[in-house]
């Protein structure tokens, strides 16, 4: 992290909040589900497909848990009823996972079912290496009851992933790869750039030799190309696996993506909580440190 990134990334708390505004706008919906349809609505015109995340995380009260299946609910509701080419992410922790395992579980599984009755798909999201275990164990139970309804995320950066993938491979899971965002100490995860490049490659090999479908989550061109020439060499239908990408991210290679023909989602986050969202991305992230400072000093 160069210095510039550690002194902005201290001085986050006294950054107006207009300006985290002004740089979380182009990477959230919005607060409201009606934005997040809205939002769908004009990737599914052009072609993506999307997934929907409602904002929130690391909740410590059973209210709040009961909230977040609310909302997932809602937004299930939405997308059978405009009809949008979007399944659902959910963070286990906005589930109550350190709160209470077994309400985690309940609330998870009535998301699922709801999603698994209209057809629809909910991928577990995974945060920081302190919840891996428990969100695979999640994962293993949720779909043992609704098979072909439910995925999970694994995380190149984490030196565990290749092993995970091993004890995943035999249920021909469907996996989000993504290299990892969260700032992991080096005896959990990799560090140096290219060696994570590598992980994530093997990774990838791995799942999709093993007859896995894939969601390869990046914006690195050069694992992109990577994962279309693999894709390529297995001779895999487009059906067997998608780009992913997040909202307001690289753009241009989303239609770089979409153009040469193949499957992509993007990611897309709202709520009201994208205040506190925003601040831990940049915390855990301080590299967009950048945009903050442009941001501040833009005047349109």
């Amino acid at each position: 992290m160069g210095l510039l990134d550690r002194l902005i990334r201290l001085s986050l708390p006294f950054i107006p909040r207009f300006v985290v505004a002004r740089v979380s706008r182009r990477y959230i919906a919005g607060p409201t589900l009606e934005d997040a349809v809205a939002t769908v609505r004009a990737l599914n015109a052009e072609g993506a497909m999307a997934t929907v995340d409602v904002l929130g995380e690391e909740v410590r009260e059973e209210r709040q848990v009961a909230e977040a299946v609310a909302e997932y609910e809602r937004a299930l509701d939405a997308i059978r009823r405009e009809k949008l080419d979007c399944n659902l992410s959910v963070k286990p922790t906005a589930f109550g996972l350190r709160l209470d395992r077994a309400l985690c579980l309940r609330s998870l599984d009535r998301v699922v079912a709801a999603a698994a009755a209209q057809g629809g798909f909910v991928r577990l999201d995974m945060e920081d290496h302190t919840t891996t275990d428990a969100t695979l164990e999640l994962y293993r139970e949720l779909r043992a009851r609704h098979d072909g309804a439910v995925g999970v995320v694994l995380q190149a950066m984490l030196h565990r992933t290749v092993a995970d993938v091993g004890a995943l491979l035999e249920g021909r899971p469907n996996i989000r790869l993504c290299k990892g965002i969260y700032r992991e100490p080096r005896e959990r995860a990799w560090q140096d750039r290219e060696t994570v490049r590598e992980a994530f490659g093997y990774a990838l090999g791995k799942l999709l030799r093993g007859g896995s479908y894939v969601g390869i989550a990046t914006h690195d061109e050069r694992l992109v190309f990577a994962g279309m020439a693999l894709c390529d060499r297995l001779g895999l239908e487009r059906a067997r696996y998608e780009f992913q990408m997040l909202l307001g991210v690289e753009p241009a290679l989303r239609r770089i993506i979409l153009g040469a023909g193949h499957r992509l989602r993007v990611y897309v986050p709202y709520g009201e909580d994208w205040y506190r969202y925003s601040l831990r991305r940049l915390r855990e992230n301080p590299t967009i440190a950048g945009h903050v400072l442009r941001a501040f000093f833009r005047r349109d």
